[in-house]
């Protein structure tokens, strides 16, 4: 056994408190090296009386290693452990201390979990793995009134640009809630709404008032409470990184200079306050954007200043969660005393943060609930895009993805196909509307919180920012209808059945040598198997199945088990999802 491959680490997402009962241990071995893994667990207090021999499941595989995982229900809400890893004849202990050819005595160098406190247990808010998830950027929405149109305004549905206003605002939202609820809806996240002198609205003049070509505070409480009576949850989007050089604060700086009272308001590195000829500024700012001066949230004021306007729109209209922009620019303190300012206001408000890599730094459980995953949107267009990726590379990544979170963090990942950031979806896969339809299974079949991003459910094309920050199309005659029902079919088969939100992942079989792959949703009950070819070809996949009681999940038809075997034929780009009461 190549034992350099070996890995854990008492901590993080390799051995954490899953509920309040259950600790997950996960263990990397190199890839297809390993026949067995079992967790030798004990109480260190009395070992002899409190231990337990637990098999491990191999529960993915990447390019380079398999994962192992168990769950642990101590009695006593603690114990001791190592690892018995064995290929073949051979078998080799693992503890904290070192790797062993024979089981070292315990529980001396075994490594350990303290103690299993409640109060320690990374927890998201339930909702959020319920929910699908709308964003709508509210200029390009809908105009419910204008009157609070800014002075110029491009004709709806002309081409974006980095300037233009369109007059959408928060009435326009309310006017189209019934699309919302008829497509199955049940979380809104809308981009910044606060006082700001762009179109997108990320670059703050003042986070306590409403952008009045938006509305008002009141007309968000009304907003609110009617996504509310319909069942849908409101996220609101924060900057906190930075803010409009329009700023009060930040334009005292640049009057006043070292003398005004904001001056540690922002990172200032010369005097004047200034964006010289060559576009480099005297203070930090957002990228290399002059406009957009950085935040000094270390400094006390500032951070008083950012919570109370976090608790603020949570206390005055009952706003269920934020989404922070630039998120891994802003220091970890600062976020650590944001969610207990955000938590103390509304114990269930969801927080996901900005981060587009790695995110476990944030989501140890003290900061962010989520995190906008474009991993996943990266790696799943990369795969529906292209015939190049083969479904176990595919696999392989998104098995590796998985491994990098808790199961608990899993389950409420925010994922998107697109953004107001990215080009749009059909866009990214060439217009191919069968390959778009193989992407939308997988982001409605796939554990984590699902986003849709405003049109896309009608065809809405783009490419990236500002092409893909086009007007919603409200005339029938301009929608796509038919994705349309296809998106309110997948969301609705996602709402019924539990197990697609909470359920076990894991794919069953990959392909080596083309796009076609088979992985399943189990648990609650119920079990799911999702079919794709993602190939231009007519395919037949098979898999060894034990029982004959499958069928089709969108049409109801039985699908036969023969000799202990399904087999499947799936058109070129197409797909079958299959479902089993257990």
């Amino acid at each position: 056994m190549f034992i350099e491959c070996f890995h854990h680490s008492p901590r993080s997402n390799w051995a954490y408190a899953y509920d309040k009962d259950t600790i997950h241990l996960r263990v990397q071995t190199k890839r297809d090296d390993v026949e067995e893994v079992t967790a030798i667990t004990g109480d260190k207090y009395d070992w002899d009386q409190h231990h337990e021999d637990i098999p491990m499941e191999k529960v993915a595989a990447d390019r380079y290693y398999d994962y192992w995982e168990t769950a642990v229900r101590p009695q006593y809400k603690r114990f001791s452990y190592g690892f018995r890893l064995r290929s073949g004849d051979e078998a080799v202990y693992m503890t904290e201390s070192g790797i062993y050819g024979e089981q070292p005595h315990p529980a001396g160098g075994y490594y350990e979990f303290p103690y299993l406190h409640e109060i320690d247990i990374f927890t998201a808010p339930e909702w959020a793995k319920e929910a699908v998830f709308y964003q709508i950027m509210p200029d390009r929405f809908a105009n419910g009134n204008d009157k609070l149109n800014p002075e110029e305004i491009a004709d709806w549905g002309s081409p974006p640009t980095h300037d233009n206003y369109f007059g959408g605002d928060l009435q326009g939202v309310i006017d189209k809630l019934d699309h919302l609820t008829d497509l199955g809806i049940t979380a809104l996240y809308l981009t910044p709404i606060f006082e700001s002198p762009s179109n997108h609205k990320y670059d703050t003049i003042d986070y306590r008032k409403i952008d009045p070509h938006f509305g008002d505070a009141e007309l968000l409480r009304k907003l609110v409470q009617e996504c509310h009576e319909r069942g849908i949850r409101v996220v609101l989007d924060a900057v906190f990184n930075h803010t409009s050089e329009q700023f009060p604060h930040f334009q005292d700086v640049v009057r006043n200079g070292e003398a005004s009272r904001y001056a540690d308001w922002f990172h200032i590195r010369s005097y004047p306050v200034e964006v010289k000829e060559d576009g480099g500024a005297t203070y930090d700012t957002f990228g290399f954007f002059g406009h957009m001066p950085k935040l000094n949230t270390s400094n006390p004021e500032v951070k008083e200043y950012l919570l109370d306007v976090a608790k603020k729109w949570i206390e005055d209209t009952d706003i269920d969660g934020w989404r922070l922009d630039v998120a891994n620019e802003v220091d970890h303190h600062f976020w650590r005393d944001f969610r207990k300012t955000v938590k103390g206001a509304k114990p269930d408000a969801y927080i996901i943060g900005e981060v587009w890599s790695d995110s476990r730094m944030w989501l140890l459980g003290d900061q962010f609930d989520s995190v906008m995953n474009y991993p996943f949107a990266n790696k799943v267009m990369g795969f529906f895009t292209s015939d190049d990726v083969s479904g176990r590379e595919f696999a392989e990544q998104m098995n590796n993805l998985l491994m990098r979170y808790p199961q608990q963090t899993n389950e409420v990942i925010f994922n998107v196909l697109s953004s107001h950031d990215t080009a749009r979806v059909l866009t990214r896969v060439g217009e191919n509307k069968q390959r778009l339809k193989l992407a939308v299974v997988f982001l409605l079949t796939y554990i984590g919180t699902p986003c849709i991003f405003y049109g896309d459910e009608i065809g809405l094309k783009g490419g990236d920012d500002p092409d893909c920050r086009v007007c919603m199309v409200w005339e029938e005659e301009g929608q796509d209808r038919e994705l349309y029902d296809f998106y309110k079919l997948l969301i609705d088969l996602r709402k019924e059945h539990p197990v697609l939100r909470s359920g076990r992942f894991r794919f069953l079989q990959a392909e080596d040598d083309n796009g076609r792959l088979i992985y399943e949703r189990l648990g609650e009950g119920e079990h799911f198997t999702i079919w794709m070819n993602n190939t231009g070809e007519h395919a037949v996949l098979s898999h060894a199945m034990n029982t004959d009681d499958w069928k089709d999940a969108l049409t109801g038809d039985h699908v036969p088990v023969t000799d202990g075997e399904q087999r499947v034929e799936l058109e070129p780009y197409g797909y079958r999802i299959l479902h089993r009461h257990l």
